[in-house]
């Protein structure tokens, strides 16, 4: 048994395996030509993005037994096609799921009262009271847009701030709890005033939020994506940050992630101009303790595959 590791990860991890007596490799500068060449000798792989995992390179993996992603989710992995040839796939869902939450909290409560606009211009010389009065979060219904690990660890550090959290997910149900109560998409969209996405990128989600998805809300929202960039589609954000249905929106994650290519797109300019939009480079999940928390969870993952086999 003997392991390929392409991406940096925290020495908790390589340090659980020894512990462990299993073999690994740790390659963490290898490109994709390089896996390539080699991953036919190795029965388990380790990466987070580097790059993608699709069919041809599992074709050549011809003695592979699992795949662990110490992050959240398998966006560059082909699940399926992976799960046919009979490989495991390991993920640490919940590992930078207090991060995500607080990331995008501050993202909100930002937005919420212009903390951005209100910086800027107290940087160069304006002091601008009424026109940066804010809104409260207190008394306010936060809809959530999945509730697995994200969604849940959100709606926790919300129960704080005296809102009504309410959440949709389309594929549980029953999952009512002292964090939030579990509705229709039908309620979400009549009651929202902050809405915040906690799903996967599938085939059914890519591009999901269009003009269609954001005509229906009733009031005016707060838009957090914190979830996956190709869920949305910009310009339709952008049409209604002007027709005042969106009051403020926070995105982590973009459709074109990375320079040049996002300067590059169509409606990059318009996004960065307005007062009421806040972007971060995708780091909501990637603080220094989840850093730990996920290769902590992976480790353990992997030994329990190996104890199990």
């Amino acid at each position: 048994m003997n392991i390929l590791i392409v991406d940096d990860i925290h020495p908790i991890l390589v340090e659980k395996l020894d512990q462990a007596g299993i073999a690994y490799d740790y390659q963490p500068s290898f490109s994709r030509a390089d896996a390539e060449n080699v991953i036919q000798q190795y029965t388990g792989l380790i990466i987070r993005s580097k790059f993608q995992v699709d069919q041809s390179f599992l074709n050549l993996a011809t003695n592979l037994q699992f795949i662990a992603r110490p992050g959240a989710g398998m966006d560059n992995i082909d699940e399926e096609y992976a799960t046919s040839k009979g490989i495991r796939l390991f993920s640490a869902n919940d590992g930078n799921k207090d991060a995500v939450g607080e990331h995008m909290i501050g993202m909100l409560l930002s937005l919420m009262n212009n903390l951005n606009r209100g910086h800027r211009g107290v940087c160069t010389g304006q002091w601008c009271r009424e026109e940066n009065r804010g809104y409260e979060l207190k008394g306010r219904t936060v809809a959530l847009i999945g509730y697995g690990h994200n969604g849940q660890a959100m709606a926790k550090k919300l129960s704080g701030f005296d809102v009504n959290v309410i959440a949709y997910d389309k594929y549980k149900t029953g999952f009512s709890d002292a964090y939030a109560k579990e509705v229709s998409m039908e309620e979400v969209v009549r009651q929202a005033d902050v809405l915040s996405f906690h799903i996967p990128l599938t085939r059914e989600t890519r591009g999901m939020v269009d003009d269609e998805y954001l005509f229906h809300f009733r009031k005016p929202i707060f838009f957090l994506m914190g979830a996956r960039g190709a869920i949305t589609n910009i310009p339709s954000v952008l049409k209604y940050l002007d027709a005042g249905k969106i009051l403020g929106a926070a995105f982590d994650v973009l459709p074109i992630e990375k320079f040049p290519a996002l300067s590059e797109t169509n409606w990059y300019g318009d996004l960065i101009s307005r007062d009421n939009v806040l972007l971060s480079p995708h780091v909501a999940g990637w603080t220094f303790d989840s850093y730990y928390k996920l290769s902590d969870i992976i480790a353990d993952k992997i030994i329990g595959f190996y104890k199990n086999k």
